[in-house]
């Protein structure tokens, strides 16, 4: 089941409302089973394990919800970076003598639509695309056509290698980033944590079984919501949540206006 590829009300209605729903529901199942004065001898010694046990998965838990979310946003930084390269070496471009010039503006140009219509398309199953890739290596055929005469196109060349750089090493970055940032055997570890964290209130004994099931909740609450957040933006190009290509858009439209006739 990938949760990526749901609504973001129905993924929050399995991973959070329904595990919720299961967590108060064993309290009082649990309480029901053993009775206040069995439960209530377990409060102490519970009370300092589940203290330990909270303590080691609050931080994983937090620890796992600030890594996935930097990437997000360093996936974000990393399309913007790799359209004002692409801008930039379209400028760049002008000052190219000759048919190298036109060529290399051509080819930033079908590389911002490859990247758009079949780049993105391919970031959300996890890869890249094969057309996308071939544009980006026709881009830089274009740029080495170009033959410096003199010390200023020799600076211009220099500059327009370093903007290629980035352009492709911003490519790099999304593909590697589009399967996911959590390894697949930490998920076990923060599910399971979940289950062992808040299983552990069901033992707490209570007199007021309403306040002690709300107590549940809310820790369930805060946990799956945290597991919700991990799982909408740990695939940054995929789900309800990711990461869209407006940057290259809007480049490209910017092209396109440079080039219409005044």
């Amino acid at each position: 089941m990938d949760f990526n590829l749901m609504p973001l009300w129905l993924a929050a209605a399995l991973i959070v409302i329904g595990p919720t729903l299961l967590a108060m529901s064993g309290t009082v199942l649990v309480r029901r089973q053993f009775g206040l004065e069995s439960l209530s001898t377990n409060n102490e010694v519970a009370g300092f394990t589940f203290a330990t046990v909270g303590v080691l998965y609050a931080v994983l838990l937090g620890f796992a919800v600030i890594v996935v979310w930097e990437r997000f946003r360093d996936v974000e930084d990393s399309v913007a970076h790799e359209a004002g390269a692409a801008a930039t070496l379209y400028r760049l471009s002008d000052g190219i003598r000759g048919e190298p010039g036109p060529t290399l503006r051509n080819r930033v140009t079908a590389y911002l639509e490859s990247a758009i219509s079949q780049d993105w398309p391919a970031l959300a199953e996890g890869n890249g695309s094969e057309a996308t890739t071939r544009a980006l290596a026709d881009t830089y055929s274009a740029a080495l056509t170009y033959a410096p005469a003199d010390d200023r196109e020799a600076l211009l060349m220099q500059e327009i290698l370093s903007q290629l750089n980035v352009l492709g090493s911003a490519r790099r970055e999304r593909v590697a980033r589009s399967a996911g940032v959590v390894p697949g055997v930490l998920w076990p570890v923060l599910f399971g944590g979940a289950i062992i964290t808040i299983g552990f209130t069901f033992f707490f004994g209570t007199k007021n079984l309403s306040a002690q099931t709300l107590m549940t909740g809310a820790l369930s609450v805060l946990i799956f919501a945290a597991l919700l957040v991990i799982v909408t933006v740990n695939r940054p190009f995929a789900g309800s949540v990711k990461v869209h290509p407006e940057a290259l858009v809007q480049v490209l439209e910017d092209l396109g206006r440079a080039r219409a006739p005044q």
